[in-house]
């Protein structure tokens, strides 16, 4: 059977891209080599991570919060076996939820490893080894990515002892001590989950301040925040090792700036230092499409990579490894293959870390402008100055709006607090249209809600807050 589009990867950009592709009247198919579609994201990343964030947050609120509410639990117990069940089904109900959207779109899916093997033409090897062929007009590439390990070291994730996030999501029971090496998104998120769990947590970061790329004083106030409920960090640190020993493991690391080297043992080490394009056995090579340095696939601003009728798309190619970047181009280029203008805009990509409290971003940092020499305002608003937080024991962040100085048109928006990843997306909204702090400022917001530390936080780069 002859296809208009064939994607290969069902994570969030592949599946989005064959149901936008179907929904646009083109015959298609999806390659998935998992037993489960959703990739990644749904199976062993975003949602299972969200299911044991939301639970140990209710678990670590009723040992610590409900009696400044009035409310007595008695003796708190942990039920992890419970809390693996929920992540369980939280994960089934997502790829079930898949399986009904490719009948619905009545996509084709393929189960097994796809492979590019001609123009117009993709291999499938299925679980017990048996070859099928597919013809198509276009092929997508949308293979997502992979666990990078840390560079320079030769590590043996087991998936037991030393993990990825993977093995993270899955212990059978909460270690003594954790030691996550990488302070970004993923080491942040699950070790959170450990520590209100119980855990002794490390955090070993290669950089001077956690979240990488993101606002300084938004990273700085998280790392106090984090520091308040438990977790340990270790700035500026090279690990030069991590060994197993005995029931647990070791790493050693150096200051980045030279220093006497050091060595921490623990039950559990997670390694979480990033993620790295997934295309093995894709035959990229053989089919002559053009990869960049560090392995991924390069492609124009039309999502075309050098090949004729083969497209890219999500953590394979350039951009943040983000499951909703990869679902926006999903649809753009669906759009651009049915002979739509497809679009993303770059510019508006929002992100967020699901600890607690919340970190959400869009846009610019101040870092970056200072770095541009952009001529720039700043708003801002503490939650300790809101009234809903102050009811919900939610007090923690704030909200910052950047603007240029000169127009007003809102260059960037950070948020640290309960609930930002929510409050995050009306400054998208708002930038996506090229808004103003004062079209922000303007919005009437219902009171009493979080959202109104945002409004003051764009009054305050337009004019004055009212509420501070």
């Amino acid at each position: 059977m002859a296809y208009d589009v064939i994607v290969i990867g069902a994570g969030p950009g592949g599946y989005v891209c064959a149901i936008k592709a179907a929904q646009l009247g083109l015959k298609t198919a999806l390659v998935e080599k998992r037993d489960t579609l959703g990739g990644t994201c749904v199976n062993v990343g975003c949602i299972p991570s969200k299911a044991l964030l939301h639970a140990s947050e209710i678990y670590a609120d009723a040992g610590h919060s409900y009696e400044a509410l009035g409310v007595g639990v008695g003796d708190l117990t942990l039920d992890l076996g419970k809390m693996m069940g929920h992540k369980t089904t939280t994960v089934k109900s997502n790829t079930d939820g898949l399986n009904f959207l490719m009948k619905k779109n009545k996509i084709d899916v393929h189960r097994g490893a796809g492979k590019i093997v001609g123009a117009g033409k993709v291999s499938v090897t299925d679980a017990e080894g048996n070859v099928s062929e597919l013809e198509t007009k276009n092929i997508v590439i949308a293979t997502g990515s992979d666990v990078a390990g840390i560079p320079g070291l030769d590590v043996k994730i087991d998936e037991t002892v030393v993990v990825s996030s993977t093995g993270a999501l899955a212990l059978e029971k909460v270690p003594a001590k954790m030691i996550v090496v990488g302070g970004g998104v993923i080491g942040l998120e699950l070790g959170s989950v450990w520590s209100r769990l119980g855990a002794e947590v490390t955090v070993v970061e290669f950089l001077d301040k956690i979240l990488g790329p993101m606002d300084g004083e938004v990273s700085k106030q998280c790392q106090r925040l984090l520091a308040k409920q438990g977790l340990k960090f270790q700035l500026g640190a090279k690990v030069t090792a991590v060994e197993k020993a005995g029931d647990g493991a070791r790493v050693t690391f150096e200051p980045v700036k030279g220093g006497d080297a050091v060595t921490l043992e623990a039950d559990v080490v997670l390694i979480s230092t990033g993620r790295k394009p997934y295309a093995d056995g894709l035959g990229l090579d053989e089919a002559g499409i053009e990869t960049d340095k560090v392995g991924r696939v390069e492609i124009d601003d039309h999502y075309r990579t050098n090949v004729s009728g083969v497209y890219a798309i999500g953590d394979v190619v350039a951009g943040p490894m983000l499951a909703h970047k990869a679902e926006d181009e999903g649809v753009a280029v669906a759009e651009i293959i049915a002979g739509k203008a497809g679009h993303v805009n770059y510019d508006v990509i929002p992100g967020v870390v699901y600890t607690q409290p919340e970190v959400a971003s869009v846009g610019k940092t101040e870092e970056e402008l200072k770095a541009a020499g952009v001529d720039y305002k700043v708003g801002k608003f503490p939650f300790s100055a809101n009234g809903r937080a102050r009811a919900m024991l939610q007090q923690d962040g704030f909200a910052k709006v950047l603007t240029d100085k000169r127009t007003d048109r809102i260059l960037g928006v950070h948020i640290l607090g309960f609930g930002a990843g929510e409050m995050i997306h009306e400054a998208c909204v708002a930038m996506e249209f090229g808004g103003s702090a004062e079209d922000l400022a303007r919005t009437c917001h219902a009171h009493p809600t979080m959202s109104e530390s945002v409004k003051e936080a764009a009054l305050g780069a337009w004019d004055k807050t009212i509420h501070m």
